[in-house]
């Protein structure tokens, strides 16, 4: 891993000393940072991209030297975990000296953990120096794999190259989980393979529902495939067997006795996880999401741009967590046909 040097090209941010912890309104302490640094993509997937889509104006995005600022920030208000997403993150141009940057937070021992979600697709070109970055574990979505099916749903990408990125981290020494979203009458049949390949492979799996994120098309409401049904299912096939594991995430798992591997179920329509949220997202325009689930959002672009003090970001910071609601409104809306929220997941991030 890099050490505490910052590469040339992205200049040390200015932080004060480690300030109090962010806390909300509801007495959760803000430690885990997810961070998106790009609206775009290389793929389509349907649930989380339109296949015509409108990307942002380059001077909409956070520069690299802001969302380094940013991080640092967060750091500073004990923020334990980053996660860096897109879109697709690696296609972010030079983000790797940004990951670089980010790893003298873990050499100092400010930051536990600095990770990523990806699609897999660049990892066969990133996976060595992710690892020389300091990150050790990645999220890969995959949802599936059939090669037809995974065209249909990420509309152009091609599995075997995904899969080869999965390895190739791998390879490296990245623990690899999985990430793959339920849709009904998609790829509902074969969620219970996909398991057995990814616990074969010694690669956990966690399945999420779909969410009511981006006006992406009818289809959306037609997707929606409970978790409980897909338990229910898996169930009959294998012993699920309750475990107490967490991974900083909203995630609860269960250990497979015929496999021996981790299952993971994320359920933000049928259970909510709202009690022990302990994370907020940075959009990669700068507005910071307090909750995935709700329209607020605060603006800390215009205060990164406007106020080149610190104290007047984390007096944003201190302003933003205090607007932290209680929990998500995610429902779907079958009656007016419409997700709960128009923002795309691909902006949020992941």
């Amino acid at each position: 891993m890099h050490g505490t040097m910052v590469p040339i090209g992205l200049p040390a941010a200015h932080t004060k000393p480690a300030s109090p912890t962010l806390v909300d309104p509801f007495g959760r302490a803000i430690t885990y940072l997810r961070v998106s640094v790009t609206d775009r993509c290389d793929l389509r997937c349907v649930y989380c991209m339109s296949e015509h889509m409108r990307f942002l104006p380059k001077a909409d995005i956070l520069t690299l030297e802001e969302l380094d600022r940013l991080c640092a920030a967060f750091v500073a208000r004990g923020t334990r975990k980053l996660r860096i997403t897109g879109g697709e993150p690696l296609v972010r141009r030079g983000i790797m000296t940004l990951f670089r940057a980010l790893s003298r937070h873990l050499a100092t021992g400010a930051l536990d953990e600095l990770t990523l979600t990806t699609n897999g697709s660049q990892l066969d070109k990133h996976a060595a120096a992710l690892i020389d970055c300091g990150v050790r574990r990645i999220n890969v979505s995959l949802d599936t794999l059939d090669p037809k099916t995974f065209r249909d749903i990420t509309r152009w990408g091609e599995l075997d190259q995904v899969k080869a990125g999965i390895a190739a981290a791998q390879r490296v020494g990245l623990r690899v989980k999985i990430n793959a979203v339920a849709l009904k009458g998609v790829n509902e049949h074969e969620l219970g393979d996909l398991m057995v390949w990814a616990h074969g492979e010694g690669i956990d799996l966690t399945l999420i529902e779909v969410m009511p994120l981006g006006d992406i098309g009818e289809n959306r409401l037609d997707q929606y495939l409970p978790l409980s049904t897909v338990r229910a299912r898996l169930a009959e096939r294998f012993t699920l067997i309750e475990i107490d594991d967490r991974t900083g995430g909203p995630a609860r798992y269960v250990r497979v006795a015929e496999t021996g591997g981790r299952l993971g179920f994320i359920t933000p329509l049928t259970h909510t996880f709202c009690e022990s949220c302990n994370r907020v997202r940075l959009t990669c325009t700068g507005m910071l999401v307090m909750c995935l689930g709700q329209e607020d959002a605060a603006d800390l672009r215009a205060v990164l741009r406007a106020a080149p003090d610190e104290a007047t970001l984390h007096a944003a910071l201190d302003a933003a967590i205090a607007r932290k609601p209680k929990g998500h409104d995610f429902v779907i809306d079958r009656r007016r046909k419409r997700p709960a929220l128009a923002r795309h997941m691909s902006v949020t991030g992941g």
